[in-house]
């Protein structure tokens, strides 16, 4: 039997988001897909001492340290890459408010499959012998340190190996190119984490660019790398990943790149950039009213956007998905 699992973003967070809990995303490519209105709207509705997660820090990271709602954090890279050193982020490590756990981009990717399967620790040959074993935000004062990963002994060689912690986040809010009302979700470009995230998290809600007919799915099944049965909420959110990109769907935005890092260097700044950007970017159409018509016809106008032309045929309109979504409030799924 069908399941309409659309809620709005506001519902999402409202529903499945609480203050203190570890809180993951995906992708969290630097300049890639990642759900970076899932994190507005964790401000919004004023969030705060998140445990955060991330494969690899994005604007997401970036602007959730700079407003202060993430005490800890756990992450493989923490650039934006040529946009420069994420501002934000570092403001809130050095000044203390913020502990960085530092990890590997393979540490991280490794850590949430073995919260995928279920293993009480993930053997690693990786991160041994290097600082990241060395020291530790969350035990600043040992070195090395110990219970950040503890070297065990391969059973049947007696090599020592590394025991990497599983990572189990509370939540994950996790960026789909397309899903259909089940929760069915197809992605578009690299992958990153998102396979193994949406299998290790206790919550998955999608927050997807388009909203497709479940025919979209049954038409591609082997497209389908985060099925149904895995996932808790489905959020309708163009531009989702604004401003970095989501292939096929839009480019990324350079100049709001650029604007954001500069805004999020100073408590000033960032809290204009809230005001301006998250306050009152609330409803969907003042979202895309902060971005600008203009800035949207020209990202849509991608070089990648022939991707997204095998599966046009399914994607539901805005008056659809609003009904698909009424429907569901109707019957107090939202």
């Amino acid at each position: 039997m069908s399941t309409n699992k659309l809620i709005s973003l506001r519902d999402a967070v409202s529903r499945f988001s609480t203050d203190g809990m570890q809180y993951a995303s995906g992708a969290a490519l630097p300049v890639g897909s990642d759900a970076i209105a899932f994190g507005r709207e964790i401000i919004r509705q004023k969030r705060e001492k998140l445990h955060a997660l991330f494969h690899c820090n994005s604007q997401q990271l970036n602007l959730l340290a700079a407003a202060g709602a993430v005490d800890r954090a756990e992450c493989g890279f923490s650039g934006l890459e040529v946009f420069g050193f994420a501002n934000g982020l570092r403001r809130a490590v050095e000044s203390g408010r913020l502990a960085l756990e530092d990890y590997s981009n393979l540490s991280m990717a490794l850590r949430f499959l073995g919260g995928a399967m279920n293993w009480p620790f993930v053997p690693a040959t990786v991160n041994i012998g290097s600082d990241i074993a060395w020291r530790s935000a969350f035990a600043p004062n040992a070195h090395p340190a110990e219970e950040k990963i503890p070297v065990i002994a391969d059973p049947f060689t007696g090599k020592s190996l590394g025991a990497l912690s599983p990572l189990k986040p509370d939540l994950a809010a996790i960026h789909v190119t397309l899903s259909d009302p089940e929760g069915n979700a197809i992605m578009i470009g690299t992958e990153w984490s998102r396979f193994e995230l949406s299998r290790a998290a206790k919550k998955v809600v999608l927050v997807a660019d388009y909203i497709v007919d479940p025919a979209c799915s049954r038409q591609f099944p082997n497209l389908v790398r985060i099925p149904g049965v895995l996932v808790d909420a489905v959020v309708w959110q163009p531009f989702a990943a604004w401003p970095q990109s989501s292939p096929g769907a839009y480019d990324i935005d350079e100049a709001h790149m650029r604007l954001m890092n500069e805004r999020l260097a100073t408590e000033e700044g960032t809290a204009r950039y809230i005001d301006e950007f998250v306050t009152k970017t609330a409803s969907f159409d003042d979202y895309l009213a902060a971005i600008g018509a203009d800035t949207v016809e020209r990202l849509q106008k991608s070089s990648s956007s022939f991707l997204l032309d095998p599966y046009r045929h399914w994607i539901k309109t805005r008056e659809e998905v609003e009904t698909l979504l009424a429907r569901n409030v109707s019957k107090g799924g939202a």
